[in-house]
């Protein structure tokens, strides 16, 4: 086979195409996977459903990519089986792919809490990544839509009328976030066809929503910010918190959205890391003579104190803060530090960054990422049960996942 990339309008070709490695999707998990087998010799192909290749990576971090976080450890995954992203995440580390980003001489730098961006543009990554393909003498094919996958002494796979065949089969089809960008369930179902168990999905690094009166005060606060801790369900983040038309977003709501269950009520601490009782009675001895609104909005925005006012602490109003006694400054606080509200939803896979649940991790190698039940087929990215927090944390699984089964596909 000829080296070089070869870009497609589509994957219209007569004759079966024999090759040593499939890979169905050419997003951050599929390319790894196919750079890494191409390296090892390999005669790989990619089948990409849509115009082009990296699209999440394109789109990702306001368009400059948060390509991983210096800070990634299991613990800021989750999975029904926690210990299986271990095996791939230390044998290809933040650090490995850093030494990529800097051998192609992309500048990054990083913006908060480990999380490293391109300093100019998301499209780096990409041509980085077609680079180490074109390389690597990887095939890839975009506008192929897959219509069939049959196996026998090797895997077949029929798109737009023609054929593909490989003894290895990659599944990198990713998750039903962000469905405008062409998102389906062609892996899960592809996983079934072949007997494996699908955990239920559901929308995670996501906004909440609400109805009722709290989507009204919400709604009324739209554009305000502020940090925040939320918690729920023995998950706490303390970052920050942006109030919209339809509820509430920003990193730590989208934090917690993941590990949030419907029904489940937020406790929203709106002073974290400062003891608020302590605070009131300080600002009671120094300024006796100001309104308690006033005192608040200080440490608070005016427009969120002003809409909370009628639900927290309405009867002291327009008070002095001297009037107000010591014990009400106490529940004041005690309400500052835990005030409860009940999402109706989130915003769903619309606007959903990731894919909770997907291919059970019991049926794969933690090692090669291979089926226990097929020899040869292996499943990688956001299509397997593993999510990672928000900060750059998928795209090192995706590195991680499809550089595990590179090496071996």
């Amino acid at each position: 086979m000829p080296r070089g990339i070869r870009f497609f309008t589509d994957c219209y070709i007569a004759a079966m195409r024999n090759y040593d490695v499939i890979v169905i999707g050419g997003g951050a998990a599929g390319l790894m996977c196919a750079l890494t087998a191409g390296q090892r010799g390999r005669r790989v192909v990619v089948l990409e459903g849509s115009n082009k290749i990296g699209k999440k990576i394109l789109m990702s971090g306001g368009g400059r990519c948060n390509f991983t976080n210096l800070h990634c450890e299991p613990s800021r995954f989750l999975s029904a089986n926690p210990q299986f992203c271990i095996s791939a995440l230390s044998r290809y580390t933040q650090w490995d792919f850093i030494a990529l980003v800097e051998k192609h001489g992309i500048a990054y730098h990083e913006k908060t809490a480990g999380q490293l961006f391109c300093d100019e543009s998301s499209k780096q990554v990409v041509a980085m990544l077609r680079a180490e393909c074109d390389g690597a003498g990887v095939e890839i094919l975009s506008h192929c839509q897959i219509d069939k996958v049959t196996h026998s002494d090797g895997y077949i796979v029929s798109s737009n009328g023609s054929q593909f065949g490989a003894a290895s089969l990659v599944v990198a089809t990713g998750g039903l976030s962000i469905p405008k960008m062409g998102a389906s369930d062609f892996g899960y179902r592809l996983a079934r066809q072949f007997g494996h168990k699908v955990l239920e999905t559901r929308a995670g690094l996501v906004p909440f929503t609400f109805t009722g009166a709290m989507h009204e005060l919400l709604a009324s606060l739209a554009g305000v910010s502020l940090r925040a801790n939320l918690s729920t369900c023995g998950a706490s983040f303390s970052d920050d918190v942006l109030f919209t038309h339809r509820g509430m977003s920003g990193p730590a709501a989208l934090q917690l959205s993941s590990y949030w269950q419907p029904g489940e009520s937020v406790s929203v601490d709106l002073l974290p890391g400062t003891d608020a009782n302590e605070l009131l009675l300080r600002k009671k001895k120094a300024q006796p003579r100001a309104q308690l609104r006033n005192v608040l909005a200080e440490q608070l925005p005016r427009a969120l104190v002003t809409a909370l006012q009628p639900l927290l602490w309405s009867q002291y109003a327009q008070a002095p803060v001297a009037e107000v006694p010591d014990k009400q400054l106490g529940k004041l606080a005690a309400r500052l530090g835990n005030w409860s509200i009940k999402p109706a939803a989130t915003e769903g896979y619309r606007t959903a960054e990731v894919t909770l649940g997907g291919v059970d991790t019991n049926e794969l190698s933690s090692r090669t990422m291979e089926s226990h039940r097929h020899p040869g087929l292996y499943f990688i990215g956001e299509v397997v049960d593993v999510t990672g927090h928000l900060g750059g944390f998928n795209f090192q699984w995706a590195w991680a996942s499809g550089h595990a089964a590179g090496e071996v596909a």
